[in-house]
């Protein structure tokens, strides 16, 4: 996944945050909006309540590793933010809530095609 995927400035950030539609679960947040783009892009928020840097940061490497091995539908701005239970989670467990959230929110591709997002 390169760069362009990423999600990095704060001004995109900050307009998901506004206008974007938000699905939870025990260990991730997951917010989206449509960019208009071929692609989609990925943001990732692991705050210092969820532990130290050693911790933050593999939270933030196994989030990374899950986006990149699940098919996401093109043109979706997603940012996936890490609660404390994440800390204490394992990658099985990471991957089940993403994707768990990723089929709500009708962004997993393949395998919901006519799927409406934002309908629960």
């Amino acid at each position: 996944m390169g760069e362009e995927h990423f999600l990095t400035r704060k001004i995109p950030f900050s307009l998901i945050f506004a206008k974007g539609k938000t699905w939870t679960s025990k260990e991730i947040v997951l917010r989206a909006l449509p960019n208009r783009l071929s692609s989609s892009r990925f943001g990732f928020v692991v705050s210092r309540r969820v532990g130290k840097a050693v911790v933050r940061n593999r939270v933030k490497r196994r989030l990374r590793e899950i986006i990149r091995q699940t098919p996401v539908r093109h043109g979706w701005d997603i940012i996936l933010i890490a609660r404390i239970p994440a800390a204490a989670a394992g990658f099985m467990d990471l991957n089940q809530s993403v994707r768990k959230l990723l089929v709500r929110a009708g962004l997993l591709a393949g395998e919901n095609e006519g799927f409406s997002p934002g309908t629960n």
